[in-house]
């Protein structure tokens, strides 16, 4: 079985988990499948105290994985925020921003320019790697 559970790092007297998920026979800071998040319960000033990938948790809830009481309580905290939004927004300018770059004429001509160099660089180091060789008549 499959669980989404807090994993503890940080130092003593300060604490920090990993959202994780991991089978549930692992140690719990041991062996896990993927980080999902992190929760830092003793932030301060422009510190983030939580930052949960609400896709990726939703996809292991989807197949079965059973979230802990506290990252339940974690995961309804992140959504209320409305922790999914920056995310959304950074997508959308990425989106905005391809067909631009796509119909760029210098975004054409890149590769065949950049092919050419090596080229050029990879005969240079050839014919200067030639004349260093040792020869075998010496």
């Amino acid at each position: 079985m499959v669980t989404i559970r807090l994993a503890r790092h940080g130092g003593k007297k300060k604490p920090f988990y990993h959202i994780t998920v991991a089978e549930k026979t692992a140690r719990r800071d041991g062996r896990f499948i993927e980080r999902v998040g992190f929760y830092n319960p003793v932030a301060r000033g422009q510190e983030l105290e939580l930052r949960v990938d609400l896709g990726r948790v939703d996809h292991w809830l989807g197949v079965g994985a059973q979230p802990t009481e506290r990252v339940r309580q974690l995961v309804a905290k992140w959504r209320k925020e409305g922790g999914a939004e920056p995310v959304a927004a950074v997508e959308s300018l990425a989106t905005e921003e391809s067909p631009a770059v796509a119909e760029s004429p210098a975004v054409a001509e890149s590769p065949a320019a950049a092919e050419s160099p090596a080229v050029a660089e990879s005969a240079e180091t050839e014919a200067a790697g030639a004349n260093d060789a040792p020869s075998a008549t010496s």
